[in-house]
């Protein structure tokens, strides 16, 4: 109705169709207005007439003047603190770029969003206090030099932190974009890579519901605010989860996104319009949109837009052409904008080119701004997408603004920034002589526009952004005792998937912290045999259960409701795992403790969501991560593409995520209630778990006397065998441990070799440790040599190593093994599908190989003959000419 009425050019005959349709619905009802609509749509189609699909709108402001809400603000105050803000986001960036260290930086990003963040500063973000988290904000990464000079201004920053703007070695520095693990008091999320922000946000305002319905925290005042670039929306991750937020009625959710038309190298959408492109986008997925295109001098002309020519040429008018104008002058935008029709010429014919230049996006203005955050926070059922129309580099001038290159520029010559001083009215703060030298801009204490700051802050709990790096209340945590069953022999053959099950369980039944643990599943409970789950307690699901499940009259069943504490997140690794994040950090989020345990196969995991693993060190993520199925030979059926033999490689990466591969029911429980006590404990270590479990069931023995810290450190000596005519030492985990196992007993039996097996739980873990030692030693050369705790571990004797995973797996502890022979058997290749024995004999890890490796190395050693080897050759059938599976 709004926006018809403000370009209607015969309002009479509109009346008349309305009140007409009115008519209908008040004395025949909605289904004869259906009906009626439905051959009016039919008759246009038939007519040629374009027709409107609700889906997007004219290209104007979603919400009309006459609705905008009184501006609560003082707005020259607010636009003198801007300016002064803008400024010093300016001079960070300059700053440090005449040190010549080749630091980078953007400013043009910040200064197109200037007025988003302070709108919201002044007004809508909410700081932490006693009674809940606050709002929780992501910023858009490139736009932190902005973020920081408010800081700076507030008082919470000092001259000497801005700059070293993007020189944190020394521990002084601010990081280049948003990161939690650089700066843990300051930064809530990290938002770069591009794309992260917007999926971990979708899934934070779930967990914020999440926390609810389960009566664990009051979290209904809590918004969670996701500030986002138009050519950051090209992401898969930025788009993939955005009906699954409406789906949620996520209305504790807002997106803005910065629509200034330009990506890093040049136009979003240079033939297009970015911003109906994302309207259609998200109202197709459900989000109330609100478009912010236009300042409030579009509006007059809008309103004196009789003829609709107006809305026409700005609808008809491309993202590439609007850049265009904004790089050029007012003279250049009466000719080619409004010029292109008589009558949009007489609308700015009283107008002067200066004027016409001044006209506003709507973006850069607060009254515009302020009505539509307003808006959203009173939009229930749903979150709320805000687009704003910005220019890039807006206020830089002829340095950066509306240009290509206004992403990358980092240096600016004197000119322009006097050309900046102006543009800003900052010329009774900073003289043209102090130009020179940069200077930071501080608000004098006592006047207006410091009073103005602190008190809007004030008003809104305080100052943000901040983050609570440790949660305040101790929590009584599980004793190892607790997973008893788990530590002795298991009288029927398991897997340690059904082994974590049970630990689950343990955990879940726990009087003190059973409430806090967050099971995470992606669609795939009943492989891992975790259904029962479903009953006991409950899958989440914001509108309960409102059909009768399938399987109902089953023990089992799927059962839904407001208060369940499952997640089950579909098929969705990306959607999990940015869940998990949710929960992983709820300790800092909400000084709510969770502890999250997502288990999916394994192949699935680092792989496929690696970049959002690496986030989750960032963001100091505490929790358990589980690859299930693990191992490139313990899932016969499925093939290349499911069969994992490198995750750990990949966790191996992320400095702060702990991995283990246990082979038995009582190493699992040792490593969760270890886990448990680091990350939840009196030290709250800023640590996450990867532990691999297997589908695969066998025989868990009782837990060896002794064994709790080899198993908390990597290694441990689980057997030995005797043999009177050499010895070896075998390694192993996971399933291949089995092999390992049966491999001793030949070599004892048949070859009377002796040996020593030893079950590692973590090559990663020994790899850290003895790298750590070595960096000691070489920085400490007068102080007692630190020795690797595999080297305490193991002999001089031959070790053979072999796992499901690839050779660099086992091999990366190889300079710290005290024996001179050390032979690695790993699974490297594309997995395929087979039997487990097949695969194992394949890929050169059974129990054939390990005694051929054992033997070889003896024999290179002279303790025993070449000939056993060939004949070993011959005993196991092993192919010498088959291809390396390397390359098969």
């Amino acid at each position: 109705m709004s926006e018809v009425n403000k370009t209607d050019i015969d309002a009479l005959e509109t009346k008349e169709w309305l009140e007409a349709l009115e008519s209908v619905v008040r004395t025949e009802g909605v289904e004869r207005a259906q009906f009626l609509l439905e051959q009016v749509l039919e008759q246009a189609r038939l007519e040629g007439v374009d027709m409107p699909t609700g889906i997007t709108t004219n290209y104007i402001n979603t919400i009309p003047p006459q609705q905008e809400p009184a501006y609560p603000g003082d707005v020259n105050l607010e636009k003198r603190i801007r300016s002064v803000i803008r400024w010093n986001a300016i001079m960070i960036v300059l700053r440090a770029s005449k040190k010549e260290l080749d630091l980078g930086g953007h400013m043009a990003s910040y200064q197109s969003s200037a007025a988003f963040y302070e709108t919201c500063f002044n007004h809508f973000f909410r700081a932490p206090n006693e009674k809940d988290g606050g709002d929780l904000v992501y910023y858009q990464g490139h736009i932190s030099p902005g973020i920081y000079a408010r800081a700076f201004v507030e008082g919470r920053l000092t001259a000497d932190q801005l700059d070293n703007f993007r020189q944190e070695v020394g521990g002084e520095g601010l990081s280049s974009y948003p990161h939690p693990k650089l700066m843990p008091e300051f930064w809530q999320f990290p938002t770069v890579s591009m794309g992260l922000g917007p999926i971990t946000s979708i899934y934070q305002a779930r967990f914020l519901k999440y926390l609810e319905g389960r009566g664990l925290k009051d979290t209904s005042q809590q918004r969670v605010y996701a500030f986002l670039g138009d050519g950051e929306m090209d992401e898969p991750e930025s788009r993939g989860s955005l009906s699954f937020a409406a789906r949620e009625k996520l209305d504790n959710l807002c997106f803005l996104v910065n629509c200034n038309l330009q990506r890093l190298d040049g136009p979003v959408m240079g033939n297009g319009k970015i911003i109906q492109e994302l309207e259609g986008l998200f109202r197709g997925a459900g989000w109330n949109v609100i478009k912010v295109v236009w300042g409030s001098g579009w509006d007059k002309l809008l309103a004196k837009d009789t003829t609709g020519k107006l809305l026409q040429l700005m609808n008809e008018t491309v993202d590439g052409d609007y850049q265009t104008y904004k790089a050029k002058d007012g003279a250049y935008v009466r000719q080619h904008f409004f010029g292109r029709y008589p009558e949009t010429a007489a609308l700015v014919a009283d107008m002067t080119d200066e004027e016409i230049f001044a006209l506003k996006r709507g973006g850069h203005e607060p009254s515009k701004l302020y009505a539509a955050f307003k808006s959203a926070q009173e939009t229930k059922g749903r979150p709320t997408v805000i687009l704003a129309k910005t220019i890039k580099g807006y206020g830089m001038g002829e340095a950066a603004e509306g240009k290509n290159i206004a992403h990358q520029v980092k240096k600016m010559d004197m000119t322009h920034v006097l050309q900046i001083r102006k543009r800003l009215n900052l010329e009774d703060y900073i003289s043209e002589d102090d130009v020179q030298s940069l200077p930071y801009i501080q608000l004098p204490e006592g006047s207006p526009e410091h009073q103005y700051l602190h008190a809007r802050r004030n008003a809104l709990n305080g100052y943000t952004p901040v983050r609570l790096p440790n949660f305040t209340k101790a929590l009584t945590l599980p004793e190892l005792n607790v997973f008893e069953p788990l530590l002795e022999e298991q009288k029927r053959e398991i897997s340690t998937t059904m082994a974590f099950v049970r630990s689950l369980n343990v955990l879940l039944k726990d009087p003190n912290i059973g409430q806090q643990i967050v099971p995470i599943i992606a669609d795939e409970a009943r492989t891992f045999g975790m259904e029962g789950l479903f009953r006991q307690i409950g899958i989440y699901n914001p509108r309960g259960q409102t059909y009768t499940p399938e399987d109902r009259a089953v023990v089992s069943y799927y059962k839904e409701e407001t208060s369940g504490q499952v997640l089950q997140e579909g098929i969705n690794e990306l959607g999990a795992m940015a869940s998990w994040v949710a929960a992983a950090t709820s300790y800092s989020t909400n000084d709510l403790p969770m502890i999250p345990f997502y288990i999916y196969y394994s192949m699935f995991g680092f792989q496929r969501v690696g970049d959002m693993a690496w986030l989750a060190g960032d963001q100091q993520a505490r929790g358990f991560l589980l690859g299930a199925t693990a191992g490139r030979t313990t899932l016969n059926g499925e093939g290349l593409q499911h069969e994992d033999g490198h995750s750990h490689i990949l966790a191996g990466t992320v400095p702060n995520c702990i991995s283990y591969d246990p082979t038995y029911s009582y190493e699992l429980a040792v490593i969760i209630q270890d886990g448990i006590r680091r990350m939840y404990g009196a030290d709250q270590e800023n640590i996450y778990y990867y532990i691999t479990v297997m589908n695969e069931n066998y025989h868990h023995p009782a837990m060896p006397a002794g064994a709790e810290e080899g198993i908390r450190r990597g290694i441990y000596k689980l057997e030995s065998h005797v043999g009177d005519k050499a010895k070896v030492q075998l390694l192993g985990s996971g399933t291949i441990m089995n092999e390992v196992r049966k491999a001793a007993e030949i070599l004892s039996e048949d070859y009377g070799v002796g040996s020593d097996v030893f079950s590692v739980t973590s090559f990663n873990e020994l790899a850290r440790d003895g790298q750590d030692c070595e960096r000691f030693n070489m920085l400490h050369p007068m102080a007692e040599e630190k020795v690797p705790y595999i080297a305490t571990v193991l002999g001089t004797a031959p070790a053979i190593a072999a796992t499901d995973y690839i050779k660099n797996y086992a091999d990366q502890v190889r300079s710290f093994v005290p024996a001179v022979s050390y032979k690695v058997l790993g699974t490297d290749g594309f997995g395929r599908s087979d039997s487990r024995e097949n695969l194992r004999r394949h890929f050169e890890v059974n129990a054939g190989y390990v005694v051929l490796a054992s033997l070889r190395e003896l024999a290179k050693r002279g303790e025993i003959d070449k000939q056993l080897v060939a004949d070993a050759i011959a005993r196991f059938g092993i192919d010498t000419n088959k291809t390396n599976p390397l390359y098969a």
